[in-house]
């Protein structure tokens, strides 16, 4: 087996990340096959956008299966997630990029707000020390 530099970097990325940094992983994989499948519905290439599809619900429904039900904001989150995952499968049967989009905004504001919580908690746990 050969080893690749760039697969052993991002394994050695995910298993020393913390459990906040792991969803912002799994948010910039998201958005980074939507954005995938919505290229490969413009060029019409239909395997291209199923595997990037089944990537991008796959990630979502991880997503879905990390929430602790306890929070009242899971809940929410969970619904989200829903509507995004029905709006894909839409888009798909629409082949409609635009759909996809819609679900690319969503990520990347609840990307950026995640990474900006990070953020937060990073600068309050040093100021604690």
């Amino acid at each position: 087996m050969i080893n690749n530099p760039y697969q052993t970097y991002h394994n050695t990325q995910a298993m020393t990340a913390s459990p906040g940094e792991l969803t912002l992983m799994l948010y910039n994989g998201v958005i980074r096959f939507l954005k995938q499948t919505k290229q490969a519905m413009e060029q019409e290439n239909l395997t291209e956008m199923q595997t990037n599809m089944r990537r991008s619900q796959d990630i979502i429904h991880e997503l879905m299966a990390t929430l602790n039900p306890d929070i009242e904001m899971s809940a929410n989150l969970f619904s989200l997630y829903e509507f995004m995952t029905r709006h894909l499968l839409n888009a798909q049967l629409k082949k409609d990029p635009a759909l996809v989009q819609d679900v690319i905004e969503l990520m990347e504001d609840l990307r950026n707000t995640w990474s900006e919580a990070i953020k937060a908690t990073r600068g309050q746990a040093a100021a604690g020390n």
